[in-house]
């Protein structure tokens, strides 16, 4: 079952994020069964927002992606990430 992930990191800038994310980007498979991400940049710290085709493939990121913000001395990731079950979602707009 698809769910959407919703954390919320305090204290943490854009640029920090950018360098977080390139060196993701630098390991195969990270991202396998993400469907969808999005971060958003506020005063208090980052909102990131994601769409997986299932827990498991959510948690199984966070186990990689964990060691690689701590490197980086990202020393908190806040509270654990609020994360509800998906009905339905789609790509308005795009044809099949």
């Amino acid at each position: 079952m698809a769910i959407l992930m919703h954390a919320t990191v305090p204290g943490i800038t854009s640029d920090q994020y950018d360098v977080l994310h390139a060196k993701l980007l630098e390991i195969p498979g990270i991202f396998e069964g993400c469907l969808s991400h999005v971060c958003i940049a506020s005063a208090e710290g980052l909102h990131i927002y994601d769409l997986w085709e299932s827990e498991l493939h959510m948690n199984v990121f966070a186990e990689k992606m964990m060691p690689v913000a701590q490197a980086l001395g990202w020393e908190s990731a806040g509270d654990r990430p609020e994360v509800f079950p998906v009905y339905n979602y789609g790509f308005p707009g795009v044809k099949a």
